[in-house]
């Protein structure tokens, strides 16, 4: 539970940070345009998949950010979605996607064509879904677009 991760320091609470989030979010634009230019191999492909991984992270980070909470456990993005945003779809494909780039990063797994294609195709889908609950307000700070 996203109460659980707060209790353990996992989960802080903090002030909004527009600054934050519209930095992340830029972060996290740039990602997927890098990625997009890659071309995928055998190689490559679990490197885009983190690429890709990354930059869903970096708005989940954000909402959080615009919400009042610095996460420091990325398994505590998956509560977030599905018990504070609702969206139990997007916290399981968050929470697949986030166990593929651990895999990777820890356990020297890897990806094929296929799956990192997938990922390709997926992941701007889910960051698109996020950024819908985010607005520009009339003085250029993000806000919630709903109050999560």
């Amino acid at each position: 539970m996203f109460a659980d991760f707060v209790r353990s320091g996992k989960v802080r609470a903090a002030q909004p940070d527009c600054a934050l989030a519209k930095s992340l979010l830029e972060m996290s634009k740039k990602g997927i345009v890098f990625g997009n230019t890659q071309s995928i191999t055998e190689d490559n492909a679990s490197q885009v998949l983190i690429i890709y991984y990354e930059a869903l992270r970096q708005v989940c980070e954000a909402v959080c950010a615009l919400r009042g909470y610095k996460v420091y456990s990325q398994e505590a993005f998956t509560a977030f979605l599905k018990e504070l945003i609702g969206n139990v779809r997007l916290a399981e494909k968050f929470d697949r996607l986030r166990k593929l780039r651990n895999g990777v990063n820890y356990y020297g797994e890897t990806i094929g064509i296929e799956e990192a294609l997938a990922v390709r195709k997926e992941v701007p889908a889910l960051i698109l879904t996020l950024k819908r609950m985010i607005k520009l307000n009339e003085q250029g700070r993000l806000g919630l677009f709903i109050n999560i």
